[in-house]
């Protein structure tokens, strides 16, 4: 095990969801934006009209920017969250999928010197050759989601790679398909809305409102593929996770839903009215606003994939405080609760002092703090402020002796969404004294 990282107020899991939801906004645009944007030098090519060029140029810059700028560091940010919060699981995943992410970063590098090369050739080569460059950046754009998709997906429903620990296995996973359809849909309507933002800089009135025509089409089209793509995606997914949805065992993912359809709706509207309609009333800072709507949206619907996941990172096979929870014989894989509850899960913590591998009275209570943070800190915050507060969660239940809040760890099996406490019976007493601590009245 390696040391656990607490984030205050927070947690180390909403940390690395609230960079990987703004990772959103420029990888997809990354994606669907070039099609886009090949249509538009296409249509400018074939009807000789080089004003439309403006609006190519100029989406082509935004591209460059965000999406390559604020989104590699957001991309920097996840990997290194991620490495920090949760080090086992990152391990988990690279080491089933390390050729799968070798081949996705050979795409990455793809897009990376297509899109200097589109824009800065722009009137220096022939007009094939400069479409051949961004059906060229498109393409690896878009293989560049397949293959992060199926690693996605996978952490939430691995399939047949619990039996056989296969790499395609776990790739062409149950919610695979409808989750690369879902992305791909809903990359090309966050190209429209960001085509919109850029056609209301336009100074040509004319080529502005043709623009947001168009983007408003695009966009109003890919919002509801992808709404219809989400649909298939919640029908496939697995009875426990379709549960905690819709039979009201996590009322919050109910409340994520309704907030990404009315983020999802509010948009499509936008891109109906001051899009298709009348995209002469299509302006800057209402664009921008619906640009907010959307974020909101991804946030929800981010935080719910993440959280039909729970009690697991990947689902059914390692906990979310990074235990390995089951066998898996094809890897010679044994799961690790059983190990931990005999020799103890201090065992397994090496870069403890000696003082600290063996409980005392003098310790208990900061080997409890220890043992607390290891297992809950990812979801919880250990505050009484907070995203998840334990102690208010404590309170809530009206748990504050020690020996009563050792028995709860030991039932914490019996919640489905859940990780079961892992450690011996005097580690657990041991937490439940810390945790005592932190409903009690006095210090």
């Amino acid at each position: 095990m390696y040391p656990i990282w607490i984030v205050p107020y927070l947690t180390s899991g909403l940390v690395i969801g609230l960079i990987a939801s703004f990772h959103i906004l420029p990888s997809h645009l990354a994606v669907g934006a070039f099609w886009f944007n090949v249509y538009i030098e296409r249509k400018a090519y074939r009807e000789r009209r080089p004003e439309l060029l403006a609006f190519v140029k100029r989406y082509t810059l935004l591209i460059l920017i965000f999406c390559f700028v604020f989104g590699s560091l957001s991309g920097v940010g996840i990997w290194f969250s991620a490495t920090v919060a949760s080090p086992r699981g990152l391990s988990a995943l690279i080491h089933n999928y390390v050729w799968g992410w070798a081949t996705e970063w050979v795409f990455f590098l793809i897009e990376v010197a297509t899109i200097y090369v589109y824009y800065y050739t722009f009137g220096k080569v022939d007009e094939r050759t400069h479409l051949r460059i961004g059906y060229l950046y498109a393409v690896a754009a878009w293989i560049s989601m397949i293959i992060i998709t199926g690693i996605l997906a996978f952490m939430l429903t691995p399939g047949k790679w619990l039996e056989t620990g296969k790499f395609f296995d776990g790739f062409f996973n149950p919610t695979y398909w409808p989750q690369l359809a879902a992305r791909t849909f809903f990359m090309f309507g966050i190209a429209g809305l960001y085509a919109l933002i850029i056609s209301a800089t336009l100074k040509e009135r004319e080529v502005a409102r043709e623009v947001a025509r168009l983007a408003g089409g695009w966009g109003f089209a890919g919002l509801l593929l992808g709404g219809l793509s989400s649909y298939w995606w919640l029908k496939k997914l697995p009875p426990e996770a379709q549960d905690f949805l819709f039979g009201g065992t996590l009322p919050y993912l109910s409340v994520l839903l309704k907030v990404a359809l009315l983020s999802g709706g509010l948009v499509a509207l936008y891109f109906l009215v001051f899009g298709i309609l009348f995209p002469r009333l299509n302006n800057l800072p209402l664009a921008f606003l619906v640009l907010l709507v959307l974020f909101l949206g991804i946030l929800a619907g981010e935080g719910l994939r993440e959280g039909l996941r729970r009690p697991y990172i990947v689902a059914g096979f390692m906990y979310g405080h990074q235990v390995v929870g089951a066998d898996l014989p094809a890897k010679g894989i044994k799961s690790e609760v059983e190990a931990l509850n005999e020799e103890g899960y201090l065992s397994r913590l090496g870069y403890l002092p000696p003082e600290l591998r063996r409980i005392t009275d003098e310790n208990r209570l900061t080997v409890g703090r220890i043992l607390v943070a290891h297992q809950c800190a990812n979801c919880h915050a250990l505050s009484r402020k907070g995203l998840r507060s334990l102690p208010g969660l404590l309170e809530g239940l009206g748990l504050t002796d020690p020996e009563d809040l050792a028995s709860f760890l030991e039932g914490l099996d019996g919640y489905p969404y859940m990780p079961p406490f892992v450690g011996t019976e005097e580690e657990r007493l041991a937490a439940g004294a810390y945790l005592a601590t932190m409903v009690s009245k006095t210090p």
